[in-house]
């Protein structure tokens, strides 16, 4: 099963926005997260709806965070990428008037909830700045991308 990175690579584009003033274009912010810039346009749908970040088309276009990382928690970004499966656990579905597979499904079923419960507990309490690492700026070089690099190749033409 493919896992799903989307909220891992929002963070990775964010945390990087956060260190530069000028817009990012699509192009430039999509070859970080190893997709292309439609793709990343309709990832970051959800993020620009929730007022998260903005986005200018044309010359000097592009995109930028439109608050604080400190005003931004882990929660409000999932749930801008409309909540992704966080638990690839099914259950069986085979015998619905088996006693066994219903007691065992229930079981699973309030274990997993418990467990979204507490992680989306904790996804509240944590907040993009204290993502960022200790260091000013993490190295382009070290995250493969040239988001930093280049500033030229940053805005829009």
């Amino acid at each position: 099963m493919n896992k799903d990175t989307r909220l891992s690579d929002v963070l990775h584009v964010l945390l990087h926005m956060a260190q530069v003033k000028e817009p990012l274009t699509s192009e430039v912010l999509a070859r970080s997260m190893g997709t292309n810039p439609a793709v990343f346009r309709r990832t970051m749908a959800g993020l620009r709806r929730a007022g998260h970040v903005i986005s200018g088309k044309g010359h000097g276009g592009g995109w930028q965070l439109a608050r604080p990382l400190e005003e931004i928690t882990l929660l409000a970004i999932y749930e801008a990428l409309e909540r992704p499966t966080l638990f690839a656990i099914g259950s069986r579905g085979r015998h619905p008037e088996c006693r066994i597979e219903g007691t065992v499904n229930a079981a699973l079923a309030e274990t997993m909830r418990q467990a979204e419960s507490l992680l989306m507990e904790r996804f509240e309490q944590v907040t993009l700045d204290q993502l960022m690492p200790s260091r000013a700026k993490a190295l382009p070089q070290t995250c493969g991308s040239a988001l930093l690099a280049e500033p030229s190749q940053m805005r829009a033409e």
